[in-house]
Formats: C-alpha cells, sequence, structure tokens
C-alpha cells in the first residue's frame, strides 16, 4: 500500500494508468467468470454483461450506507 501511495506522489500519470489497467483486468475476470456461471444456461450474450453491473451496483449502494 505504501508503494501506490509513493508511486500516486511521484508518477501520477502512472498511478492512474495502472489503476486503469488493473480496474479493466479485473471487470475482465468478473465477465469471464459470469460467462462461465451463465453459460449453459442458454441466456443471451448480455446477461453476463447485466449480472456483473447489478452486482457493481449493489456493492456501490451498500457501502453508501
Amino acid at each position: 500500500m505504501e508503494q501506490l501511495r509513493r508511486l500516486q506522489a511521484e508518477k501520477p500519470v502512472l498511478f492512474w494508468i495502472v489503476l486503469l489497467v488493473g480496474f479493466w483486468v479485473a471487470f475482465q475476470l468478473l465477465l469471464f467468470v459470469a460467462e462461465l456461471l451463465l453459460g449453459p444456461f442458454g441466456l443471451p450474450g448480455w446477461a453476463p454483461l447485466a449480472l456483473v453491473l447489478v452486482g457493481l451496483v449493489v456493492v456501490a449502494r451498500r457501502q453508501q450506507r
């Protein structure tokens, strides 16, 4: 954690690039897992994306409380 704070202070552009890439990889991983779970049910292609987005909204709402 200290390394991230130091990176943010010393090289903010690199910090934001690393952060964005990390979020992108995590989102892709969530989509992959959702596709694995929903694949056998024969749902439309947008169903895993909807599941991930609903999950993220639920997490965000719980953190606001």
